[in-house]
């Protein structure tokens, strides 16, 4: 269908040339933008594509590039970008998804199978079937009184203010229907994650927005009264995160808005930037008695905290003291060094913080060794956006996954790269009302759904298709890798199983 109506509107074209031949100019000039008018138009009352509302008639280049060829719109976001954005193969999936079309592909495997660093799951001869439903796990230690059923897959740290109002609103509406965590990133809980009813897991960062004395300080009384509000599920304590370990957050002044400034307790239109580390602590002990502290004030829900991994002797002592004191978080966030997030010093995106799969191992074989791994769920993040990205990172140890930037995709991002400027074109990341009002919220909050049920329905097929009767009895063992031209070893080679 969109084939033939990109004909007819070149076709407008040619004809309105050809009147302008034969007839007088000031008729062709009415004849010739009649068509552009209609264009227009239909693509303000439409709701399916951002772009094309936001941007009438113009917006259209985009999609002709992309349907006839799509390696063209590939060329263009790679070569106009320092970062690494996400595949065409890894957009392809999100978009299909989200939009519950055919995501098969004739011609077998898009990957070159004997190229070294190639990953893949072996299969059964006798697979299991396993519903989609079922693939949940209980967050919560034995310290904890109000444990959470957790999806395998949730939406990761976005904030208020980074991203739209109408971004939150889908964001929230899409894990209400699908029955799965929004986290609410550092930014505090707006109004906008409240209305659609979702599952909320709120993040603190260094700011402690949300829970905030007009000097910066933690207040205790605010967060109990923002902890106890029946959507939050969960409490998430930050202490860095991937694309900036060792740096505090960063919302730029052109996105403050008063609604804003008024959530975060921040002055209007200017930068906010947190610090770098936590007041209300500063060593190991101090932050388990904290986390203690919040699990108190919020009635004993589920408490942890998020991390990009950096010293690993720091690590094992902090687990070591948790043993010891046996006061531990419910859970851990392994955020890896290729995180992504808006806004964030080059040096810090490039050069700090451990990869994910290395911390990953690192943090599940720390809690195996001191007998923690059954209080303490863990979660990673990182550019998660298939089935067999999930099942990855739970053969090495994950017990849940995060996903940002496929969220984001499901949205309608387009990795414009506008995200730290204000001038998102899809109105994804942006306070500009003027893009905002391109996202049509009950189309996009479907289409997060949608992306979230048919990825967990592959991870299903695969890990029954691997003749396992259970998602927690995948092991290092399961997932392959070829090292070199003729080996292949399993995980379990590669990092020993604690």
């Amino acid at each position: 269908m969109r084939r033939e109506f990109y004909i007819a509107f070149f076709a407008a074209i040619v004809l309105n040339f050809i009147f302008y031949l034969a007839w007088p100019p000031g008729l062709y000039s009415l004849i010739f933008f009649i068509p552009f008018f209609a264009l227009g138009f239909r693509d303000i009352r439409q709701h399916r594509h951002a772009i094309k509302s936001n941007f009438p008639v113009f917006g259209h280049f985009r999609y002709l590039l992309e349907s006839i060829r799509p390696e063209i719109n590939q060329y263009f976001i790679e070569s106009n970008t320092d970062g690494k954005p996400f595949s065409r193969e890894q957009r392809s999936v999100v978009y299909q998804r989200a939009k519950k079309v055919l995501d098969t592909v004739p011609f077998g495997t898009q990957h070159d199978v004997y190229e070294q660093g190639y990953e893949f799951v072996t299969h059964s001869l006798y697979p299991k079937h396993l519903s989609r439903k079922d693939l949940r796990v209980t967050i919560g230690s034995d310290l904890c009184k109000q444990p959470y059923s957790m999806s395998l897959l949730n939406i990761s740290a976005m904030s208020f203010g980074s991203l739209s109002t109408a971004s939150i609103l889908a964001l929230n509406g899409g894990a209400k229907d699908g029955h799965f965590a929004h986290n609410t990133g550092e930014g505090g809980i707006s109004p906008y994650h409240l209305e659609p009813g979702g599952d909320l897991i709120w993040q603190i960062g260094t700011g402690y927005f949300g829970c905030r004395t007009h000097s910066g300080d933690f207040d205790s009384e605010l967060f109990k009264k923002n902890s106890s509000h029946p959507q939050v599920k969960m409490i998430e304590l930050k202490l860095s995160q991937g694309a900036k370990p060792g740096h505090g957050g960063i919302l730029s002044g052109k996105k403050v808005t008063p609604e804003i400034a008024a959530i975060r307790n921040v002055p209007l239109g200017k930068d906010v930037i947190s610090p770098p580390g936590h007041k209300a602590f500063s060593d190991a002990k101090g932050m388990l008695q904290f986390i203690s502290t919040l699990r108190e004030l919020s009635g004993g829900k589920p408490v942890g905290f998020k991390f990009c991994l950096g010293h690993r002797q720091e690590f094992e002592e902090l687990v070591a003291l948790m043993k010891e004191l046996k006061l531990y978080p419910d859970f851990i966030v392994v955020d890896g060094a290729e995180g992504g997030t808006g806004a964030a010093p080059l040096e810090f995106t490039n050069y700090i913080g451990t990869p994910g799969m290395d911390a990953l191992v690192v943090v599940v074989d720390t809690l195996k060794k001191a007998g923690l791994k059954d209080q303490i769920k863990v979660i990673a993040t990182g550019k998660i956006t298939t089935a067999f990205d999930i099942v990855k990172l739970l053969c090495i140890g994950a017990d849940a996954t995060y996903a940002a930037r496929s969220m984001m995709l499901a949205l309608g991002c387009i990795q414009a790269l506008r995200c730290n400027n204000n001038k998102c074109p899809t109105g994804v990341a942006t306070q500009d009302p003027n893009l905002v009002k391109g996202l049509h919220v009950p189309t996009k909050r479907e289409r997060v759904k949608n992306f979230h049920q048919e990825t967990l329905e592959s991870v299903a097929h695969m890990i029954g298709a691997m003749g396992v009767a259970h998602h927690s009895e995948l092991r290092r063992h399961h997932l392959h890798k070829r090292v070199e031209e003729n080996v292949i070893k399993t995980y379990a080679e590669i990092y020993s199983e604690a």
